[in-house]
């Protein structure tokens, strides 16, 4: 399950959200394009018009065929076409196979409209519209009217609620500001006499200053062994002891539950036995008498300083 659980559930998070999509975003921008081309074709006739020539009327099997502007017009349940829409839609009819002259025309937008020019094209006009936007909210105008617009927003009660939600996670997810560490510290958390280690990222609320009397600092407190994840708090900055190490060697404190510690912050004793266990005992093989020999510091050379 440990292994077979995350490709799947990624593999149902794309697909929900190319479900989402599709019916919300694809589906609406297909519709909106084939009602527009519908707009922009010959609407289909009821009757033969009294300014069509007797003798360009044809009779067929299935009624009266004739021309008209330029056009062929062939009959379709009591009703007359262009010949062109109703030859594409015989070559491919679909299913059910249209019987109408409505569905004859909603199946030639379907035919003159697929799937795959949708997509490229609503893809290429998206991100016009984005560069376009943020060019637009780039300059003076166009940013006094955003938060014009957003001020509007904010006053409209329930919608407010949902679009400051919303636009919490995009502000968190789409920001290129990351957070940043200025010093690493040790707070006796999560009571007296237990020290945990923390990376200060701010100053905190004022509020809680004048709370306190006294400055505060806002502190990351990373969990082992993945120090992505943590809680922050809020403490007196003269309960914290600032510590001598960088950001990536308090990292892998964390990351190794404690095992790997700064050299310059272990005792000597630590010391010098870390780097024996590293290097092996002094004058000690590699392992079979003929390779090279790994020598190190003693101890008592640690110790010493040698």
């Amino acid at each position: 399950m440990g292994l077979v659980m995350p490709p799947l559930l990624t593999v149902v998070v794309f697909l929900w959200a190319w479900s989402v999509i599709d019916s919300y975003v694809l589906r609406p921008v297909e519709s909106i394009a084939r009602t527009t081309i519908l707009w922009s074709m010959p609407r289909p006739l009821n009757r033969i018009p009294e300014d069509v020539d007797p003798a360009l009327v044809l009779a067929t099997r299935d009624g009266e065929k004739f021309s008209y502007k330029s056009r062929v017009y062939v009959p379709v349940e009591n009703q007359w076409i262009p010949e062109d829409y109703f030859d594409a839609v015989k070559a491919d009819p679909g299913k059910p196979a249209p019987r109408t002259a409505e569905e004859y025309y909603a199946r030639y937008t379907q035919l003159a409209l697929p799937r795959r020019y949708v997509i490229p094209v609503f893809l290429l006009v998206f991100i016009l519209l984005l560069y376009l936007a943020g060019k637009f909210l780039a300059a003076g105008v166009g940013r006094v009217m955003w938060n014009l617009g957003e001020g509007i927003i904010h006053r409209l009660p329930i919608i407010r609620n949902v679009y400051s939600s919303a636009k919490q996670v995009t502000d968190f997810v789409f920001s290129e500001r990351e957070v940043e560490y200025t010093r690493v510290v040790a707070v006796e958390y999560p009571r007296k006499g237990i020290y945990s280690l923390g990376f200060v990222t701010g100053e905190s609320f004022l509020d809680i200053r004048a709370a306190a009397n006294e400055p505060v600092l806002s502190v990351l407190m990373p969990t082992s062994p993945m120090p992505v994840t943590g809680f922050t708090i809020t403490v007196p900055r003269s309960e914290t002891i600032d510590l001598d190490i960088t950001i990536d060697q308090a990292l892998q404190f964390v990351v190794s539950c404690g095992v790997v510690v700064p050299p310059h912050q272990m005792s000597r004793g630590e010391l010098a036995m870390a780097i024996t266990s590293a290097v092996g005992p002094r004058g000690s093989d590699s392992g079979d008498g003929n390779g090279p020999k790994l020598t190190g510091p003693t101890a008592d050379e640690a110790r010493s300083g040698s």
